[in-house]
């Protein structure tokens, strides 16, 4: 699994900073979480294919969160997409996209399908057919409807012990495949089940999504024990009055947040254009002051995911 930075900055899009959004990659399948003003050039700078785009999560209908989709939506008529493409977000997205796409006279041969979801509630968005991971959805607090996304995968099955197997009498074959896939099998006149031969189930991937918001205590719970927290941090802590007003958090506040929810790490997006590259350290010390394992994303970095060990 892989997390590209799409864009990192908030408000408006700056010569070396995009608009805010990021994509992950699993297996293969695109998820684009945002899509601000620029997000095709990262999208092509990184030589990602957005035909392979299954759906695009909105966090909210500001601008400077949506301004990118016309681009997409446009492209993705170019490439003999065949697949549908899911956009979901709060409330206004249907509207938005619908209008977009009559005013523009835009020619779509593919189908999209448009989920307006209750931003007041935690919720299932979407899920993989096989049911390897799903996308949950979860309360903001911004001057309007506002969500943050958890993408988590499924628990995996134990680790394989063929010792253990063979001990108990299974011989390598076909019932070894049996036993790794959940199923007991009959040897001897004897039960051999999965948990005689194979570890403890091991935890799936998590990333969590969160911009745009009041500082509220329920997130941490949300993306609690995530593998990567991706959050905004658009101000400095002298600024926290500002950040107040405007309903965003501080560089201190998102690292709170990864701190009591035990994430792993916590990479800070959506800037405010008041700080330059340069200045950009000012943030980042501020968080790691309160959780080491902060650091500072930049338009198209990309990170691999690990499995948790």
């Amino acid at each position: 699994m892989e997390v590209f930075i799409l864009g990192t900055s908030g408000m408006m899009p700056l010569p070396n900073r995009h608009l805010t959004s990021m994509l992950l990659r699993r297996e293969g399948s695109l998820f684009l979480f945002d899509c601000g003003e620029g997000t095709q050039v990262s999208l092509k700078k990184l030589s990602l294919r957005w035909k392979r785009i299954d759906a695009i999560f909105i966090s909210h209908t500001h601008a400077d969160h949506v301004t990118g989709l016309p681009g997409i939506l446009m492209l993705s008529s170019q490439v003999d997409r065949d697949t549908p493409l899911y956009i979901i977000g709060p409330p206004k997205i249907k509207e938005f996209v619908e209008a977009m796409i009559r005013t523009l006279d835009m020619y779509i041969n593919y189908q999209i399908i448009i989920l307006e979801i209750n931003p007041e509630e935690r919720q299932v968005v979407f899920e993989a057919a096989d049911k390897s991971f799903t996308v949950k959805s979860f309360p903001l607090k911004h001057s309007k409807p506002c969500v943050g996304y958890c993408f988590q995968e499924a628990p995996r099955s134990g680790q394989f012990f063929p010792e253990k197997a063979l001990e108990i009498g299974v011989p390598c074959g076909p019932d070894w495949a049996r036993l790794q896939s959940g199923k007991s099998v009959e040897v001897n006149g004897k039960t051999v089940y999965p948990s005689d031969v194979m570890g403890h189930q091991r935890p799936g991937r998590k990333i969590s999504f969160v911009t745009d918001t009041l500082y509220i205590d329920s997130i941490a719970g949300d993306v609690k024990e995530s593998d990567l927290l991706i959050c905004e941090g658009m101000f400095t802590d002298d600024l926290i009055a500002t950040a107040k007003e405007k309903k965003h958090l501080t560089a201190k506040q998102a690292a709170k947040i990864a701190k009591d929810a035990q994430v792993k790490k916590m990479g800070m997006i959506h800037y405010s254009p008041r700080y330059t590259d340069r200045n950009l350290s000012l943030l980042l010390s501020e968080a790691q002051s309160v959780f080491a394992q902060s650091f500072l994303c930049k338009d198209r970095l990309v990170l691999k995911i690990p499995y948790p060990e």
